[in-house]
């Protein structure tokens, strides 16, 4: 089996991806923001319980944690990165944008993925796989954008798209596919008990289609269907 680094892996499609990959038998690099964190207690508990989950303090919005990780993992061939972690916030009103807090968000949504893909291209540059995905959001399509004005969060994953088109186009050299997903909406905390997708359903659809993946699927922004979605 293969390995992989997935951050926010302590909540939600996180976590979801952190025990599909375990049970199928991955060794799984699970990071999270606070380890500490009542919301970690689960992944903590299956990092105790199997040698084959270990359990990373990584805020994504901190170059220094992200090299560090980065570092400590140096020895590792990594199969898959999932870029996971993200944030929604509260909407903004035209003409009351919090800017301090949409720069936060962009820190965690864009400039994270960016930094992971560059700080980790040599350990996945040496696995088998060589997969980089980014878990961003049908609402980051510009083509598809209307109706609802979350612009912070909709310009992040916007950001991040093209983020993955660019980082796709440096790193085909290599070997490496690269691809943003949209994981619909899903009935996670930052989703709501009102959605309809669980996270089950997303997070085995998305592994259906990282399996699938071939160097000519570079670049390219997938529904967790497989739907590739307009940018």
């Amino acid at each position: 089996m293969g390995s992989i680094l997935i951050t926010g892996a302590n909540r939600g499609i996180g976590f979801e991806f952190t025990k599909q990959y375990y049970e199928a038998g991955w060794r799984v690099f699970a990071c999270c923001r606070d380890i500490a964190a009542d919301n970690a207690r689960d992944l903590n508990m299956l990092g105790i319980s199997s040698k084959y989950v270990t359990v990373h303090q990584l805020d994504v919005s901190k170059n220094e944690e992200i090299e560090a990780l980065a570092g400590t993992l140096a020895p590792e061939a990594i199969d898959v990165i999932i870029n996971n972690a993200g944030v929604n916030g509260p909407k903004q009103p035209f003409g009351k944008t919090d800017y301090e807090l949409w720069a936060a968000s962009m820190a965690i949504n864009v400039f994270g993925p960016m930094k992971i893909a560059e700080s980790f291209v040599e350990h996945v540059a040496r696995s088998e796989r060589k997969v980089i995905a980014t878990v961003s959001s049908r609402m980051g399509s510009i083509e598809l954008a209307s109706g609802d004005k979350h612009h912070t969060y909709r310009s992040s994953k916007a950001a991040v798209n093209m983020v993955t088109k660019c980082i796709a186009d440096y790193v085909a050299e290599r070997g490496i596919t690269t691809v943003a997903f949209s994981p619909g909406w899903v009935k996670t905390d930052m989703g709501g008990p009102g959605a309809p997708i669980e996270p089950t359903e997303t997070v085995s659809g998305m592994r259906k289609l990282i399996e699938e993946l071939a160097p000519a699927d570079t670049g390219k922004f997938l529904h967790f269907d497989g739907t590739e979605l307009p940018w």
